[in-house]
């Protein structure tokens, strides 16, 4: 199979929109109908979103929550090669020829991560100079969702969705994508790191604003779910990793350590 750009489809999560106007500048150098493109607007019934463009489909949902709307846009795709996106991105000019080469590429992919362009919101996050051909778990955690883009075949395939238990609107508000491809690995499937950049995010992200009290909460719960029993020693790596980075001191470790085992025995609680 070759794949081409008409096969590309992006899923976009939004809310409370009644206007396509929002789509302009995520597409600074072409006009967003020239894309195909699906709207999962989550809103009220006195707000809704229409589009008049045959490439422009638009689904309004009376759900809450980040990955009910991922899961949504999974179901109702129609694109072989999906990209998962935010309402207050921007991409690069040639971001589709990059995909479909990384796709002709790598036609057994399940997923292909690729990178976003460094600013103020995200200047520490750092990526491999070369192309990788399996990410590990390491790889896995680090992942923003708007760096993924997936295999629709496959998939669908594995029947693979995002936990409705993480992100913005659930009970522990990060980590969906670091499920979503955790399951993916566990089954086997192939994913790929491409060292290009396809997108621009200039505005910190729910994650970042959060207290690092509150980011171990939400950790706890993450380990528990990908690595059950063995949650306690990926707790471990993260503080460490986090001491070297100086995101947290010494004098917070106690307290941290309490707030993931919280999100552990709140996460034990609703499985």
């Amino acid at each position: 199979m070759i794949y081409n750009i008409s096969d590309i489809e992006i899923l976009i999560s939004t809310i409370n929109r009644s206007s396509l106007d929002f789509l302009v500048p995520m597409f600074p150098f072409a006009h967003f109908s020239n894309f195909q493109i699906l709207i999962v607007n989550q809103t009220q019934n006195e707000k809704i979103l229409n589009s008049d463009y045959p490439n422009v489909r638009v689904i309004n949902s009376l759900e809450k929550g980040l990955s009910k709307s991922r899961n949504l846009a999974l179901k109702n795709a129609v694109g072989k090669i999906l990209v998962i996106a935010d309402d207050d991105i921007i991409y690069e000019e040639n971001f589709t020829a990059k995909i479909v080469n990384a796709y002709n590429q790598f036609q057994n992919a399940a997923a292909i991560k690729f990178c976003i362009e460094k600013s103020k919101a995200n200047s520490k996050k750092e990526y491999p100079s070369i192309l990788k051909k399996n990410l590990g778990m390491f790889d896995i955690l680090q992942t923003s969702s708007i760096e993924m883009t997936l295999n629709k075949r496959i998939i669908d395939e594995m029947n693979i969705q995002f936990d409705e238990n993480f992100g913005l609107g659930s009970g522990f508000e990060i980590g969906e994508e670091a499920v979503f491809l955790s399951d993916l690995k566990k089954k086997n499937q192939q994913i790929v790191f491409i060292p290009e950049i396809i997108v621009k995010h200039n505005e910190l992200t729910s994650s970042d604003k959060k207290d690092f009290i509150e980011k171990y909460y939400n950790q706890g719960a993450l380990f528990t779910r990908i690595f059950k029993n063995k949650y306690w020693f990926w707790l471990l790596i993260k503080i460490v990793f986090d001491l070297k980075q100086k995101k947290i001191k010494l004098s917070n470790i106690s307290a941290v350590f309490k707030s993931a085992i919280s999100g552990h025995h709140k996460f034990r609680k609703i499985q």
